[in-house]
């Protein structure tokens, strides 16, 4: 779920919230309104903009499940929520101040973070 969480975080945010590099294997396409991507270990996503919401879904190797998200920004500010096959929700948002983000999450698995990431120095 940790990975998960980054992945969405960085999705949510366009920026970096979590300190791990993508995979340079990772392969993508897009088209003008829809970006699907896939890693070397089966993962996969799509992400399509809508105004300022964007929707997310994927697939999650690992925990062999299933996930969609909706972003919805407001300003400096993007709330997102979202569900996994295996009944797992989750909540969040991210605050754009500057150079900086903080971020908090919550999830149904009891998983929950707050955190603060600069785009200079990572999270």
């Amino acid at each position: 779920m940790k990975y998960l969480v980054c992945a969405l975080l960085l999705l949510a945010t366009a920026g970096t919230a979590c300190a791990q590099a993508p995979s340079l294997l990772t392969k993508c396409t897009r088209s003008a309104n829809l970006l699907a991507c896939v890693d070397p270990l089966g993962n996969a996503y799509s992400v399509a903009t809508v105004g300022s919401t964007t929707y997310l879904r994927g697939y999650e190797v690992i925990g062999k499940r299933y996930w969609a998200q909706t972003n919805s920004r407001y300003g400096q500010l993007t709330f997102f929520t979202g569900l996994a096959s295996d009944g797992e929700a989750w909540v969040g948002y991210t605050r754009r101040v500057g150079w900086t983000t903080l971020n908090r999450f919550s999830s149904s698995g009891g998983a929950s973070a707050k955190f603060t990431c600069s785009r200079v120095t990572g999270c």
